[in-house]
């Protein structure tokens, strides 16, 4: 099992700056990526972004490619999201997804964190 903490949300101006941490504990062995996504009122839940934990190669969705930056610290277990030049659109709950390979399998287990309100308004 693994077990998400996010941190870091809050209230931010339009166009201020805001860092997201998860950090993942119990069997982080296995991880094969992590993820940020987020959930709009009234919404689906949708991708953020997403980081390959052995290359560190990421992945955002395109309203975010530029303004958001997505990072690994392997040693600690973490995933942040650095998110600069917010709007109001992108006021939402952020969650922290990982998911797990299983050697020798296709099987990809995923783990969801509670999630944080990241509220961006004038």
């Amino acid at each position: 099992q693994v077990q998400l903490v996010e941190s870091g949300g809050g209230w931010v101006q339009v166009g201020g700056s805001m860092r997201l941490s998860c950090t993942a504990s119990g069997q982080t062995s296995r991880t094969h990526n992590m993820a940020w996504f987020r959930q709009a009122p009234g919404k689906e839940r949708e991708f953020v972004a997403r980081i390959m934990w052995n290359t560190g190669n990421s992945y955002y969705e395109d309203s975010v490619e530029g303004r958001f930056t997505i990072s690994r610290d392997k040693a600690e277990s973490t995933v942040s999201l650095q998110m600069n030049s917010l709007q109001p659109e992108d006021t939402a709950v952020y969650y922290c997804n990982l998911e797990a390979q299983i050697t020798g399998t296709s099987s990809r287990p995923s783990y969801w964190g509670r999630g944080t309100q990241v509220t961006v308004s004038s």
